[in-house]
């Protein structure tokens, strides 16, 4: 009985100080088996958690971007008449580099703030990998399981390729500039100046992406003829023009390019 007595109440099976939530310390008496069994079912118990309150997150954030709204404009196969177009309200490249990577990779922010707050503000062992980790995961398994999923004979074009640019030069610099940060500039502490500087790295990233979208870089006539193919495809499905009428409708589409511009307004 004493030996249970002191099973229960020593306090070196505490992992510090400030105590964690495991283990809680009258389970040290059972055998190693049955407490891995335990910790593995509250440690899904708590990944479960975590899903179901990211996936509300997520179903909130779909909820957002997927919004639309309509607008009118002028029909090019008759004068005088208007089409009821619905558009996104949510721009996509600008939905999914905020929203959408602010709920995939919130559990892991979260998870770093609150090491590092609880750690005095200095780097710990897990905030760190975490987010390297996921963000290298995300570059090269995500990417080759993509790759991986078209069938051999098939291929496929990335749409919007100036996007993918921006985005793909920005995701390999930020682990230069860490390890500039990290290692040469400043080595193993990070000013606030550097910090300052790689926060606004983010809107600088969703503000090119945004711009190669609208094609900001490119010449006009290329913009314009662009323009004029994604509104003749909305226009075809909404009145159903036929092949041969097409090309009609996109001689009539080059006479009102003012309007084009009106509509690329609210895009």
């Amino acid at each position: 009985m004493s030996n249970k007595t002191i099973c229960l109440t020593c306090q070196h099976f505490k992992c510090s100080e400030r105590g964690l939530i495991l283990p809680f310390g009258f389970e040290a008496c059972i055998p190693i088996t049955l407490r891995a069994i335990f910790y593995f079912i509250f440690l899904f118990y708590l990944f479960l958690g975590i899903a179901i309150i990211a996936d509300m997150f997520m179903s909130s954030i779909l909820t957002i971007t997927s919004s639309t709204r309509k607008i009118r404009y002028p029909d090019p196969s008759r004068q005088n008449e208007y089409l009821d177009v619905e558009i996104k309200t949510w721009n996509d490249t600008v939905a999914n580099l905020t929203l959408m990577a602010l709920g995939s990779s919130s559990p892991e922010i979260l998870l770093s703030i609150i090491e590092i707050i609880g750690n005095r503000f200095e780097s710990g062992e897990l905030g760190p990998g975490t987010i390297v980790g996921s963000a290298a995961f995300n570059l090269l398994v995500i990417s080759a399981i993509c790759i991986m999923a078209i069938p051999s004979p098939d291929t496929r074009r990335i749409r919007l390729y100036s996007v993918f640019m921006v985005t793909s030069f920005f995701g390999f610099f930020a682990y230069i500039w860490l390890f500039l940060v990290l290692s040469i500039i400043s080595p193993d502490v990070v000013d606030l100046w550097e910090a300052i500087v790689t926060f606004l790295m983010f809107p600088l990233v969703v503000l090119l992406a945004f711009l190669a979208e609208k094609h900001f870089f490119l010449t006009k006539q290329l913009d314009m003829d662009e323009e004029e193919e994604k509104m003749l495809a909305i226009i075809s499905d909404k009145t159903r023009i036929h092949p041969l009428g097409k090309r009609k409708a996109k001689g009539r589409l080059k006479k009102i390019s003012a309007s084009l511009n009106f509509l690329n307004k609210y895009k």
